[in-house]
């Protein structure tokens, strides 16, 4: 197989004890993918990506020093946050209408995405890990950072951001209560989705093995532009700077799974 870049890294201070995710930074499909059989506006849709995601990630790095992993293909192709045995890995109906290049999928098809995006991208998710931990001896904190759409079908979504975790909540109380303290914003948790969600990247990298951590999800329409993207990445530095000084967050500590 040919080999192809599914993630891209920041580099940062591995000592800073925090390391940043981003499993739909992006939305791009190889070329001999062409657009899976879609009209190519729908890859600038939150069904391909995380929209402001990848911007908002790099400009925590920046600000934080952290090292960050993020993904470059599009989840239509294969989705990094979904484990290997999960149904909608790859998905094949997308807002209603069947996804040509994922259905039916030939042989042999979901090996090879799994072999050339899924998996690389998590292999060097766990090498941020591993190589942060070696360089403070000691586990980093894990942010994962996604977005959501401002409304789901014809129901608005009220939350500006959401803290979405398991059975860990050693960094998403905190978070939780930072982000409610900042006048106006109003936050979910476990909202809109639910953080419980066995085989994706927290429940794989963090959650099984002890390592705190936490899902932050933006509303999209609140990072989709350079303005919305640094308000959220000056909101986020400081609480997250703090976070990663707690040495309570820096020791394997496991918990019971709700998934």
């Amino acid at each position: 197989m040919p080999k192809i870049n599914a993630y891209a890294r920041i580099a940062g201070k591995y000592d800073t004890g925090l390391v940043l995710l981003a499993d739909h930074a992006m939305a791009d499909v190889p070329g001999d993918y062409g657009a899976l059989g879609l009209q190519r506006s729908v890859f600038a849709r939150h069904v391909a990506y995380d929209i402001g995601v990848e911007a908002l990630t790099r400009a925590l790095a920046a600000r934080l020093s952290a090292p960050a992993v993020l993904s470059t293909f599009s989840r239509l192709l294969v989705d990094p946050n979904r484990g290997e045995d999960d149904p909608t890995l790859i998905m094949r109906i997308s807002d209603g209408a069947i996804i040509p290049g994922n259905h039916p999928l030939a042989p042999g098809e979901r090996e090879k995405r799994l072999a050339l995006f899924h998996r690389p991208y998590h292999e060097a998710v766990e090498r941020a890990i591993g190589e942060a931990e070696a360089a403070c001896g000691r586990p980093p904190l894990v942010i994962s950072l996604h977005s959501f759409t401002p409304f789901w079908k014809e129901t608005a979504r009220p939350w500006h951001a959401g803290v979405l975790w398991d059975g860990d909540p050693r960094a998403a109380r905190p978070l939780l209560a930072a982000l409610s303290a900042i006048e106006g914003v109003i936050v979910g948790d476990n909202e809109p989705y639910d953080g419980a969600l066995k085989g994706d990247t927290m429940n794989r990298h963090c959650m099984s093995k002890g390592i705190a951590h936490a899902l932050i999800e933006i509303r999209q329409d609140l990072i989709a532009d350079d303005a919305g993207v640094a308000l959220w990445a000056d909101r986020l530095a400081p609480i997250l700077a703090d976070l990663a000084q707690d040495e309570t967050l820096h020791a394997r500590r496991h918990f019971p799974s709700r998934a």
